[in-house]
């Protein structure tokens, strides 16, 4: 009787603390891309804690001080997680609206340059830059201006890498600022 109280109580231990070590940063695709994958890639390589949950819906924001999006359209994508262009961007707009009613600071980051451009793609660019607090984009990714166009007059503050690995210098000072650093 003892060892099942010990084992009970070691899981319950267990399950609070999941639920209260929840990370800080918390990655979301905006588009169904691989690009998320990338950035947590390079997260990692800096020894940034962050969670990743490609359909991260509103509720799922509690507790967290950084939300970064990134922003990449995959149709491919878009059908293995079961969702549309249009559902997308209802979930990316109920997801973004909900970080800034809730203090969450809102890193939008396009990874995939010239290349990752295109009708699909800039809907969700559409969709995420204006809620960003801050946007990273590699070479290429904004040279018709789309990220400039769409935060005009909001002081939001756009960074550009050479790459995806020169995204780290970029990341580390964002959330440098925003209060969250390496483990």
């Amino acid at each position: 009787m003892k060892r099942l109280i010990i084992a009970l109580t070691a899981l319950l231990v267990l399950a609070a603390a999941g639920a209260a070590f929840a990370a800080d940063v918390v990655l979301t695709s905006v588009g169904q891309s691989p690009d998320v994958m990338m950035v947590r890639v390079v997260l990692r390589k800096m020894k940034i804690d962050a969670d990743s949950e490609p359909l991260l819906k509103a509720d799922a924001l509690a507790g967290r001080k950084v939300l970064v999006a990134v922003v990449g359209g995959s149709s491919k994508g878009l059908g293995a997680a079961g969702i549309n262009k249009d559902q997308e961007v209802v979930r990316v707009s109920s997801l973004l609206k909900a970080a800034k009613d809730q203090g969450v600071k809102v890193l939008v980051m396009h990874i995939g340059g010239e290349g990752r451009r295109g009708t699909l793609s800039d809907a969700f660019i559409e969709a995420a830059a204006p809620w960003g607090d801050r946007i990273i984009v590699v070479d290429g990714g904004n040279s018709d201006g789309i990220f400039d166009k769409l935060t005009e007059g909001k002081n939001v503050k756009i960074l550009t890498a050479p790459n995806v690995n020169g995204t780290d210098a970029p990341l580390r000072e964002t959330l440098s600022e925003w209060g969250i650093s390496a483990r």
